[in-house]
């Protein structure tokens, strides 16, 4: 797709015009929505803001403020927990901020804690914190506490600190342990915030409610009881989920949800590039289609953030772009970001971005986060984010001044994305996912009981209060239940109970064993052989697929070559080439029972629960050149595989079921059953649909797997597919138990689903969209027939 010649016309209208009346764009354009802007709705400064706030905000030009940060001043000043539900650039910021300083102005004892899931995302607040405290002409001494502050820093931090900045990962590992270092901080704490509130979801969100509780329960015990002030993107439930997230009743929680602040129009585009392989449904390249787009928008100088599916596709596509737009634009007007960039290197692509230096950023979802990356008008996304709320939490990076906006989201040939295609109102009319935790969950529940006791000693539930102890139970434990734990814990020999009390009595640091995420190995660091310097990081997993030996490591749209990886030391040696290609590793996963614990009929089909082997392994890679994508070749992977040992709930379908209705469609059917069985686990289990995991494989243990089998050939005789459901964390975290348990309930929920659904063939919100060249019947239609057939849902 040829780009427009450099023209004087600038701007988002010059582009679209451009757009509109090209032969080439127009045709493509699946969908052309334009959203009408908002004026703002202003409310008078509060009463209680003091003269010092007043003239912070007199000097950025607010002599008031938008109706949902008025609003939100009078609830935390009252004492009450406030969630504000907000669209992206609308304040949010201000709402906690102003709160918070006032409070320390009145009361220079008074404390305040910030929690951000991000590093990156908790360096940036902490700067426009600043500014607003210089602002103001206060003395409140701010800092951020992370794995990267100095020692006497955090000495500093302990002693002196207003303000602490963190992660609930620091949080829960470096300062609830030892709280009794932070008396200064938890005795005056009088505000906690919560920003970025819907990252907190499934096992992640799950844990941090523990250490929500946990924080509430030492600051108890130091005379605090904090008010939460939480900031959201939307989110369906934001209410329920702030409520279960602080352990408290909705009652107890104010909901902010209507923006105040003025929304300048966004026009939304769908581009669906053409069809290059009419057999067998191949579309042309959605990276360079999107690099194509992008680069009318850098000529005609509209700031853009183009975000990519990967760390891989975010290099290839700023290489492209500065092919085309470096000429026009500049060079360093053309950055990516992403995750393994060194933090000085993401700081200052967020400078160029606040300066206006830079005219076009690529990215990852690590710029999806409330980072402050000054006015961009227009956003590309390369391919369908996964969701509804991702893509709006894309969108919604553009137009962050109330100015005309554009976001364009180009489709791959993925079936997700051609469903999308075919249906945008899926996401421009649908609703928004909702977010869901299960504190409940026992694993978690015992993980974070030990940090508790740990912490302080537990009043034993039946035995008679004290203040310095929380007879009520733990968390969302009840009395008995919290009882029963502790009396199991002791029997283990982790606590010890005497004289109505539970004391910590085994020697390991509980915190330290207890990870808040999934994987955490080391990172290994990539080095420039001939500048004999440190280049990047990158986390382990994404080693095995962008480290390899011979692989070609993008960075900052330059290439290197991996000469060595010393897997042992956690280093990867690389220097710089020119090739005319990049590689892309290919992966294998299968999955093995390795113990059955407990099996029973399902209908025809048989259900199980037991201890599963994931494995994953780099067999190779192939060479694909820059520009016309075409495979110059292959090359091995030698690395071990990466092993994960979990548990998993499996359903079994006789082959003979199969047979009856035919074998490959039977087969593809269980695929969307499976893609139906996770959705409504997750939902039952309140969880994210990444904590689990799905395949098809084979139950034998020395089976390699439905999917390693030959391609192109169905399975041999005698295999039984089987559809794996399994929980996507070392150990698991007790899910599929809990699906193994449930799993008639869940069967029929997925039964309902699938058959109550509007679509005709298949689509994301059933069995998962697919071509109707491969099922005459629809995908839908015979995995109905499959669950009628086995007896089952």
């Amino acid at each position: 797709m040829p780009s427009p010649p450099w023209v004087e016309a600038r701007g988002v209208d010059a582009v679209v015009e451009r757009w509109l009346a090209s032969g080439y764009v127009r045709p493509c354009l699946a969908a052309d929505r334009t959203f009408e802007p908002t004026e703002p709705r202003y409310a008078p400064l509060p009463r209680g803001l003091g003269p010092e706030l007043q003239r912070a905000l007199a000097a950025r030009g607010i002599d008031q403020l938008y109706e949902h940060q008025s609003r939100a001043f009078e609830l935390a000043a009252s004492g009450r927990h406030v969630v504000v539900a907000t669209p992206t650039a609308s304040g949010k910021s201000l709402c906690f901020h102003l709160p918070v300083l006032q409070a320390l102005a009145d009361d220079p004892s008074a404390r305040a804690l910030y929690l951000y899931p991000t590093k990156a995302l908790c360096r940036d607040q902490e700067a426009n914190l600043g500014e607003l405290i210089a602002e103001a002409g206060l003395t409140v001494p701010r800092i951020v506490y992370d794995g990267d502050t100095p020692g006497d820093a955090r000495r500093a931090a302990r002693e002196r600190g207003a303000v602490i900045m963190t992660n609930p990962d620091m949080l829960h590992a470096g300062i609830l342990p030892h709280h009794a270092q932070w008396s200064r901080l938890f005795s005056g704490l009088r505000y906690v915030v919560v920003d970025e509130l819907h990252t907190y979801r499934g096992v992640f969100g799950s844990h941090m409610a523990h250490v929500v509780a946990r924080l509430r329960r030492v600051a108890r015990f130091h005379g605090a009881d904090p008010v939460f002030l939480c900031a959201t993107a939307t989110i369906g439930n934001p209410l329920a989920h702030a409520a279960r997230l602080l352990g408290t009743s909705e009652a107890d929680v104010s909901l902010l949800d209507e923006s105040g602040a003025p929304r300048g129009t966004r026009r939304v585009f769908l581009f669906n590039p053409p069809i290059v392989n009419a057999e067998l449904g191949v579309r042309a390249s959605y990276l360079k289609s999107a690099v194509n787009l992008a680069a009318d928008l850098v000529k005609c100088r509209v700031p853009t953030i183009v975000f990519g599916p990967s760390r891989n596709s975010v290099e290839i596509m700023l290489k492209y772009l500065r092919d085309k737009c470096a000429d026009v634009a500049g060079h360093d007007a053309i950055m990516a970001y992403r995750g393994g960039y060194l933090p000085e290197q993401r700081r200052r692509v967020e400078r160029g971005l606040r300066s206006g230096e830079i005219v076009c950023v690529v990215a990852t979802n690590a710029l999806e986060l409330g980072i402050d990356i000054g006015g961009l008008d227009a956003v590309v996304c390369a391919g369908y984010p996964g969701s509804v709320a991702a893509t709006w939490q894309r969108f919604g990076r553009a137009g962050r001044r109330g100015s005309t906006s554009i976001a364009v989201m180009v489709a791959s040939s993925a079936p997700v994305d051609q469903y999308v295609a075919r249906a945008p109102a899926y996401v421009l009319g649908g609703p928004i996912e909702e977010a869901r935790i299960d504190p409940e969950n026992v694993e978690i529940a015992v993980q974070h009981l030990k940090c508790a006791a740990f912490e302080l000693p537990f009043l034993c539930p039946d035995a008679t209060p004290a203040n310095d102890v929380e007879p009520e139970g733990y968390a969302t434990l009840g009395p008995d239940a919290t009882r029963d734990a502790l009396r199991w814990l002791a029997g283990k020999g982790v606590v010890h109970e005497a004289a109505g009390r539970f004391h910590w009595a085994a020697d390991a640091y509980p915190a330290h064993h207890v990870s808040l995420r999934s994987i955490g190995w080391d990172n290994f660091v990539i080095i420039d052989r001939a500048m004999g310097r440190a280049l990047a990081e990158l986390d382990f997993r994404a080693t095995h697929t962008m480290l390899h030996e011979q692989a070609i490591y993008q960075h900052d749209g330059e290439q290197y070559q991996v000469e060595q990886l010393d897997y042992e030391n956690h280093k990867a040696y690389v220097t710089k080439v020119l090739p005319d290609y990049f590689t892309e590793a290919m992966t294998n996963r299968q999955v093995s029972v390795l113990e059955e614990r407990t099996s029973r009929p399902l209908g025809r089909a048989l259900g199980s629960w037991g201890e599963v082997s994931v494995v994953e392994k780099v067999v190779g890679y192939k060479k694909i050149k820059f520009h016309t994508h075409e495979n110059a070749g292959y090359g091995e992977v030698h690395l071990p595989d990466l092993q994960m040992h979990t548990t998993s709930f499996w359903l079994t379908a006789p082959d003979a079921v199969c047979l009856e209705l035919g074998r490959p469609q039977a087969i593809d059917a269980l695929r969307g059953i499976g893609r139906a069985l996770e959705t409504v686990a997750a939902l039952a289990l309140m969880c994210d649909p990444r904590d689990l995991g799905q395949t098809l494989g084979d139950k034998s243990p020395e089976a390699d797997g439905f999917a390693q089998k030959e391609p192109g050939r169905g399975p041999q005789a005698g295999f039984d597919p089987t559809l794996f459901v399994f929980d996507n964390f070392p150990g698991g975290v007790g899910l599929a138990e809990r699906i193994w348990e449930r799993a008639d309930e869940l069967l029929a929920r997925a039964r309902t689903v699938i058959a109550g659904c509007a679509c005709e063939g298949g689509c994301p919100a059933c069995v998962g969209p697919a071509e109707a060249s491969s099922m005459p019947e629809g995908r839908r239609a015979m995995a109905l027939r499959v669950l009628d057939a086995l007896g089952t849902g």
